[in-house]
């Protein structure tokens, strides 16, 4: 299947309440099976919320809006796919690969379907010790350049938090707290950072998004959903562990894409598999809150 051809296959998606879900989660996030399970979760609340998932990835060169079942167990199971970020796509469609889409790349791809509402776990951001690795993820840049809103627990807190909102206020891009006005710090519901755009629901948060479209602002909005309490991480425990990976990572010589995925397992390394257990809810709370968004905009769209 040539290229054209694959773009022509490519569903408009425009009149559904259709949700995107990542791939990385699958081959660079978690371990298998709890990877598999979790991707087939985030769907199933997309549904009980009213919304269509649709995970995306590239299997083959072949650009995928909506992954099947074996699909999306045998990129969880082999792990056998790039990451694929915005510089990456051209390459592994051209080539043939397997591609396991990050924040970026799925926000790309899912624009393509003409998806707006994307759900994750949480976003890359500038990273810490920027100032001698000038390590910044290409997921922030990707908000002003498409206009995809997205649904994560706040920033990795593996991140320097701080310096990613100021590169997000920089940019203009909306920091929207969904039933809350602290800003979540992904395995923790709250922080000290406050946040000046809040909504109390779906419905709320829905007439946001769609004004920021009427107005023709052609940019996505970070939509930052707490990870559920029953879930969320003492933040001092967890800085304690962030800072022992990272003296590994430096110890390692880990840099570029292996950075946040060896953080993230040395971290389930730290907790006995605690951080993991909230990885996994976070996501799956934040696949439900995006259907909602989704069946939302959607009413307002018609």
């Amino acid at each position: 299947m040539t290229l054209e051809e694959n773009l022509k296959r490519i569903p408009d998606l425009s009149d559904k309440p259709a949700v995107a879900l990542e791939t990385t989660v699958l081959t660079h996030g978690m371990p298998y099976p709890q990877n598999v399970e979790c991707a087939l979760k985030c769907e199933e609340e997309i549904r009980r919320a009213g919304g269509e998932p649709y995970t995306i990835g590239i299997i083959k060169g072949e650009i995928k809006i909506g992954l099947t079942k074996d699909e999306i167990e045998e990129l969880g199971k082999n792990m056998q796919a790039i990451k694929v970020s915005r510089r990456d796509i051209g390459y592994c469609v051209s080539k043939g690969l397997n591609g396991s889409t990050t924040v970026a790349a799925t926000m790309i791809l899912a624009k393509l379907a003409n998806i707006r509402v994307f759900s994750t776990g949480g976003i890359g951001g500038v990273h810490r010790g920027y100032n001698d690795t000038m390590d910044v993820s290409a997921d922030l840049e990707e908000f002003s350049k498409t206009d995809v809103n997205v649904i994560c627990a706040g920033p990795k807190a593996i991140l320097d938090i701080p310096r990613t909102l100021e590169y997000l206020e920089t940019k203009g891009i909306p920091v929207i707290g969904y039933q809350t006005k602290k800003m979540p710090l992904f395995y923790t519901r709250t922080s000290d950072y406050d946040l000046e755009i809040s909504a109390s629901d779906a419905k709320e948060l829905a007439s946001i998004i769609y004004a920021q479209s009427l107005l023709g602002l052609n940019q996505g909005s970070l939509i930052v959903n707490p990870v559920p309490e029953k879930f969320s991480l003492d933040a001092n425990k967890m800085e304690g562990y962030i800072q022992e990976a990272l003296r590994q990572m430096e110890e390692q010589k880990i840099t570029g894409k292996a950075v946040t995925p060896f953080l993230l397992a040395k971290l389930c390394e730290l907790t006995k598999g605690v951080s993991l257990e909230t990885n996994m809810a976070l996501i799956e709370n934040n696949a439900y809150v995006g259907g909602l968004l989704a069946k939302e905009l959607l009413q307002l769209r018609k």
